[in-house]
């Protein structure tokens, strides 16, 4: 069903190679159940079914991005606890004409970063959680009303190798592979003495959200992981926390390439200072994904994102009404 699921994907997302409304709303109405369950980053948030995404989100994308275009460079598939994934990576392109989501049109080119994960069922989407970094557009827009980003945020590019678009089947014993590294790397995180080095290229390229940032090297990148870790106390993963179940609903590889992803995935204490936003001491959990490039025995590259409006409203910090 994996390689019968990517040649569905691969024709959805062509219909969205050049702008054409009938052609959009039509894979739309294709791809999604009329019951999918829909989450969005905030403040899209929970939504409904294929016409539910196309009222919520493909209707105001066209009307606020004149020649809206979409662009995937990671593609790739897998099952995890039973159930058959899609997921994939890229930018929306348009020329801003319309306000979106509080965000004051430029009349300019500008790119949405994307980071799409759809759970297949009888040849449909059935479930998905998709990411926008929207923090990103705002500093694209000179609106982001925080500090910058400690690390590079701008345009993101897709796999040095430029082979991420997985439509084909994977070595088994490579994909195993891969999400062995990782799987592996992720339980080191957060220890104190770095346990997560290993499993790096010394030279790897981790590609964060905006407000995080992006970094080279892993030198650079721990100059920001360990203080932004220090940030939230207790970090715990997969726990079940006042009934909310912290749980990452996908975890995959794919050949050289290996993705996860969490509609709360992690939480901690918010204990330090946050992107400008002082100690809270509230629990606050968080939206995240990633894909990783495996080279050989090491993660030379990692596309990152986290809902960070969301991660700012559990802190008393509405992103969206500051636009106001």
């Amino acid at each position: 069903m994996i390689l019968e699921n990517k040649q569905l994907y691969k024709s959805y997302l062509r219909e969205f190679s050049y702008p054409n409304e009938t052609n959009y709303k039509n894979a739309v109405r294709n791809f999604f159940s009329e019951e999918a369950s829909i989450n969005v980053v905030h403040p899209i948030n929970k939504i409904q079914g294929s016409q539910g995404y196309i009222d919520k989100v493909l209707k105001p994308m066209m009307k606020a991005f004149e020649g809206l275009y979409r662009s995937d460079y990671i593609v790739i598939g897998g099952n995890y606890e039973g159930n058959d994934w899609i997921t994939s990576t890229g930018y929306f392109a348009g020329k801003m004409i319309n306000d979106w989501l509080g965000m004051r049109a430029n009349n300019r080119l500008v790119y949405i970063r994307f980071g799409e994960f759809h759970r297949m069922q009888n040849n449909k989407c059935v479930e998905s959680y998709i990411f926008y970094d929207l923090p990103e557009l705002m500093m694209e827009l000179g609106i982001w009303p925080l500090s910058p980003s400690p690390g590079y945020s701008g345009h993101i590019p897709g796999p040095a190798t430029h082979d991420g678009l997985v439509y084909g089947e994977s070595d088994p014993i490579e994909s195993s592979k891969t999400l062995t590294i990782v799987e592996k790397m992720l339980s080191k995180l957060n220890t104190p003495n770095k346990e997560w080095y290993p499993y790096w290229h010394e030279n790897m390229l981790w590609y964060g959200p905006a407000g995080f940032g992006s970094y080279i090297g892993i030198k650079n990148f721990e100059n920001f992981q360990v203080p932004f870790e220090s940030c939230f106390q207790g970090w715990t993963v997969e726990l079940s926390d006042n009934n909310t179940i912290i749980k990452d609903f996908i975890r995959v590889a794919d050949g050289n390439y290996a993705t996860n992803g969490g509609w709360l995935s992690v939480n901690g204490k918010h204990v330090k200072r946050f992107l400008d936003q002082e100690p809270t001491n509230k629990d606050v959990s968080m939206r995240v994904c990633d894909w990783w490039r495996r080279e050989g025995n090491l993660l030379v590259e990692n596309w990152v994102f986290v809902d960070v409006p969301d991660l700012l409203l559990q802190i008393d910090y509405d992103l969206f009404a500051k636009l106001k």
